[in-house]
């Protein structure tokens, strides 16, 4: 009933007073692509003036105004990142098509969806599963590891590689529980993730985005 209400309380009065200004929203979290700090001042003002109508006030602690700064928009501004479904937009050094590198104002899995996925791959505690083998372990976590590679590695993969890379951690201490001969040689062990993925490489969904690390 509220994504409805919004719809008829926001949606279609944007469109309606600012049809040249872009905007996406999700349940009750919006934003809108304004093209001057002057305009987006405007913009706000009015927004918070259309919820008054209908009962409705702003959260003061998640609205602002964002300055998307890359290379093209070189000034500075209080705020120049924000989320928005689990992404954090903010500028970040990109490689163009020609192998060089700019600046440019994108996304990537935001902090608080790092921490999660990281509390998420701590509570499984595959180094304490010994009495499972790798297939056992693989099925049990890579519907979820997919999901989240779908969705986070769309843009700026790289961030969530360098997460994901901690499962293959714990593969390794899963390893020397359940291998005598690898029991207080971390080296050693560390070579069997890439050795396991050279023979089954879409064995965890994880492999198929990240190259395991050999000891």
């Amino acid at each position: 009933m509220a994504n409805i209400f919004l719809h008829y309380a926001l949606d279609l009065w944007a469109a309606r007073e600012y049809p040249a200004i872009p905007f996406e929203r999700y349940a009750d979290d919006v934003i809108l692509h304004c093209k001057s700090e002057q305009q987006a001042h405007v913009v706000l003002d009015a927004i918070i003036e259309r919820l008054a109508q209908v009962g409705l006030e702003l959260n003061p602690d998640k609205t602002r105004i964002v300055y998307c700064k890359d290379g093209n928009r070189g000034g500075s501004h209080e705020h120049e990142r924000f989320d928005f479904l689990g992404y954090t937009f903010r500028p970040r050094l990109a490689r163009s098509r020609s192998g060089g590198f700019f600046v440019s104002f994108c996304p990537a899995v935001a902090d608080e969806a790092v921490k999660e996925i990281g509390r998420t791959i701590k509570c499984w505690r595959l180094h304490l599963r010994s009495g499972l083998t790798l297939s056992d372990l693989a099925r049990a976590i890579n519907p979820i590891v997919r999901g989240w590679i779908n969705y986070y590695g769309r843009f700026y993969r790289s961030r969530l590689i360098s997460l994901l890379r901690r499962i293959d951690d714990y593969l390794v201490r899963w390893a020397m529980k359940k291998y005598k001969r690898l029991r207080g040689h971390p080296p050693r062990a560390r070579r069997m993730p890439a050795s396991v993925h050279r023979r089954e490489p879409a064995l965890f969904a994880h492999w198929q985005a990240v190259q395991p690390r050999a000891g």
